[in-house]
């Protein structure tokens, strides 16, 4: 699958929660949505979930 498929099926998908709960559903969607995505990248050995995480608290600098 391309990434425009999956950028549009996202895309469509955040529009449903949009107009079906509002700006709470929207922005709720989203992030769900980075949260997968995340995991996704995490799973597939793409993303240091540990080194990412001592970035954020400032035990290493993220460069």
């Amino acid at each position: 699958m391309s990434l425009t498929v999956v950028g549009m099926a996202v895309g469509a998908f955040v529009a449903f929660m949009s107009f079906q709960f509002g700006a709470w559903g929207f922005l709720g969607s989203l992030l769900f949505v980075g949260i997968g995505a995340l995991l996704g990248r995490a799973a597939e050995g793409k993303l240091d979930l540990r080194g990412m995480l001592d970035a954020l608290n400032g035990r290493r600098s993220s460069s």
